[in-house]
């Protein structure tokens, strides 16, 4: 499992920086080769933004190449398909009861071998009956981390975009926090509602509404969300300088 990964972080690398392009090399629409992970769960509102991520998806496979499933998959942490999916997304409104050991085992397998959870908060809220929960597991996966606010020139910030917002559906907090497992970023913790920021309904509208600067602020989050997936799939990319002309021209 390890070594799909790694070709997982090659591939999305190429797409990212233009190197190669399924659609050109193969022709035609090319199969998904990545798929967002939804963490499912009994006793959870697990998917309370349901046209959320596969808006992401959308935006990911028009902005970057990466032939990417426009469907998220619903993953249990107990199941053994938990591993074919390096972008986790853990999202919930409400508290839920405490996962199987099973599943617990499978997290901290899965960070540890190189992916990535993003904590949604739905509600928005910190500290609310969704945070709490997650946290509670959590300590279960990584008993002696904790989560610590990510510094602004983490790379997750250039991984594909020059970012120093973070948009959302609301503005709860003006900054991320995360969880390292060996000087990587293994856990993100978001408080600003992501994907209800990019949900839209069948007819193409926006499900929520957004306060303040509604269009740049969709935008923000798409970008972050994003750089999201990037870092996911590959890592320590445009960690480099060698990659700033490129990140500036794509700014530009």
């Amino acid at each position: 499992m390890q070594s799909a990964w790694f070709y997982r972080c090659v591939w999305g690398c190429l797409l990212a920086a233009g190197l190669f392009s399924p659609t050109t090399s193969f022709g035609g629409e090319p199969p998904p080769d990545f798929q967002l992970g939804l963490l499912s769960h009994p006793g959870a509102n697990w998917n309370p933004r349901p046209g959320g991520l596969s808006r992401l998806a959308w935006e990911l496979r028009k902005r970057t190449s990466i032939a990417v499933d426009l469907k998220e998959a619903a993953v249990a942490p107990e199941s053994e398909a938990l591993f074919n999916h390096p972008f986790l997304i853990w999202q919930g409104d409400r508290g839920f009861p405490p996962l199987s050991d099973v599943g617990i085992a499978n997290l901290r397998q899965h960070l540890k071998m190189g992916g990535t959870l993003l904590v949604d908060l739905s509600d928005g809220q910190i500290n609310g009956p969704f945070d709490l929960a997650v946290r509670r597991e959590l300590r279960r996966v990584f008993p002696e981390q904790s989560f610590k606010r990510i510094p602004s020139d983490h790379v997750l910030y250039k991984s594909f975009y020059l970012l120093n917002r973070h948009g959302g559906r609301v503005p709860t907090r003006a900054h991320l926090e995360g969880i390292f497992v060996e000087n990587r970023l293994a856990v993100i913790h978001y408080a600003n509602d992501l994907a209800g920021a990019i949900s839209r309904d069948k007819f193409g509208q926006w499900l929520y509404d957004i306060a303040v600067a509604e269009d740049r602020t969709r935008e923000i989050t798409f970008r972050l969300g994003i750089n999201m997936v990037m870092y996911a799939l590959c890592l320590t990319y445009k960690e480099d300088q060698v990659h700033i002309p490129f990140i500036l021209q794509r700014r530009k």
